[in-house]
């Protein structure tokens, strides 16, 4: 494998768009994840049982994820960074106007409006990225956006959920909601220009069904999955769990929830950089980047069955080691598609791969509810998170291929040709 070159200037003239898009995903989370911060006051003051709020935590995901197959598409064919802004401004709306309704209907139709405006989010980022940086940058790059999704569960507990506990959870919503707006002129003046580079790539694109014969694609939807079901858990279900299961305080409850979104966070954005640091070395992306995905899976399987039968004074120290486990999977969320699929298909790769994946976030936190609901206790959720874990692991290792580009036909051809050998 010939040595990358190691070419800073490349990322610094990213940097500011980088920024950018770090800011816009921190928002993002912070906005999904508020109503599970607010769970505890919802059940109370609208009375609602914990399978309703399952629901309400599933439905975001519902339309988030079937919009992430047409999003995919999109972003390949149409400029990523408007696509961009245009569901930055609904799901910001959608944001205010959920501090704003009453009653069970109205927030079930206020998540899934969000579900439709965050959903342009992570295909547009990994178009972005697979356009402007070369391999042994978008580690790095991957990671800091992996981060900011978790600082923004981060800051949504610490701040929100603290500002929630004294002044309710309805202006919260509308004033973070509000606040966001202030991001989309920002991001108008400072987006990177690709108009020429967007049409190469429609161009020399693969037709749609070129990319599901792919082998590794199915194995990067299964892997993706499983890291969602996790995530997607803590997101969800963390703050009830501490606080019915561990008896903790609102207040504490921000503490410690925050904590772990804050090591997860740093454990994204540290695996990102090692990763590119050792593909300069000389090291190839398969081994590097299965590598990642194999450890970081294996900790965070274990770490979750430490944390379902750990006892009042330990369970805190496994919770804090599933975070370091699921921020190691982060940044391959990315970097796997934009390898393999290259700029010119990576918009559908990653949207199609995030819409499968983001069936986890239906499944998983209705699932939890039913399954909390019938046992009375969290053991059989942390169970089943474990063992995807471990099936996740063994995905990314075993069904993905060499972590390469693989060698498209253009659309024209697609119907003539050839099967990729990573198929």
């Amino acid at each position: 494998m010939p040595q990358p070159t190691d070419d800073s200037r490349s990322l610094g003239a990213f940097a500011p768009a980088l920024v950018l898009l770090v800011i816009c995903l921190i928002i993002n989370y912070v906005d999904r994840g508020n109503l599970s911060i607010a769970a505890p006051l919802l059940k109370t003051e609208l009375r609602l049982s914990p399978s309703q709020l399952g629901i309400l935590f599933a439905a975001f995901f519902t339309t988030y994820t079937a919009m992430q197959f047409v999003i995919g598409w999109l972003v390949d064919h149409f400029d990523a960074n408007r696509i961009l802004a245009a569901g930055f401004l609904l799901w910001s709306l959608a944001t205010v106007t959920t501090g704003l309704v009453w009653g069970f209907t109205l927030l079930l139709a206020m998540r899934l409006i969000l579900g439709i405006g965050e959903s342009v989010a992570l295909p547009s980022c990994s178009k972005i990225l697979a356009m402007h940086l070369p391999e042994h940058h978008r580690g790095f790059a991957s990671g800091a956006l992996m981060s900011a999704l978790r600082c923004g569960n981060a800051i949504g507990t610490f701040g929100a959920g603290f500002l929630m506990a004294k002044f309710g959870w309805r202006p919260i919503f509308i004033g973070v909601g509000l606040v966001s707006l202030l991001w989309l002129p920002a991001w108008i003046r400072g987006m990177p220009r690709n108009g020429r580079a967007l049409a190469r790539s429609v161009a020399a694109g693969p037709a749609s069904a070129a990319i599901l014969r792919q082998r590794s694609f199915w194995g990067t939807c299964a892997g993706h999955f499983s890291c969602n079901y996790l995530f997607y858990f803590m997101i969800t279900w963390l703050p009830t769990y501490l606080v019915l299961e561990r008896h903790l305080s609102m207040t504490t409850m921000t503490g410690v929830a925050g904590v772990y979104y804050s090591v997860d966070a740093l454990s994204a954005i540290a695996s990102g950089w090692l990763q590119d640091f050792w593909i300069r070395q000389g090291y190839t992306p398969t081994l590097v980047r299965k590598s990642a995905m194999a450890i970081g899976f294996s900790l965070a399987a274990v770490a979750i069955a430490g944390c379902a039968v750990a006892g009042p004074n330990t369970y805190v120290l496994w919770l804090m080691a599933a975070g370091v486990g699921c921020g190691m999977t982060g940044p391959g969320l990315f970097t796997f598609p934009q390898t393999l699929a290259g700029t010119q298909a990576v918009g559908r790769w990653y949207g199609w791969q995030n819409g499968f994946a983001n069936l986890a976030g239906v499944v998983g936190p209705s699932l939890t509810g039913f399954v909390l609901q019938w046992t009375g206790n969290f053991r059989a959720p942390f169970a089943i998170t474990a063992a995807l874990c471990i099936a996740g692991g063994l995905a990314w290792v075993f069904i993905v291929g060499r972590v390469e580009q693989v060698s498209w036909a253009p659309a024209s051809e697609a119907s003539v040709a050839p099967v990729s050998a990573h198929a």
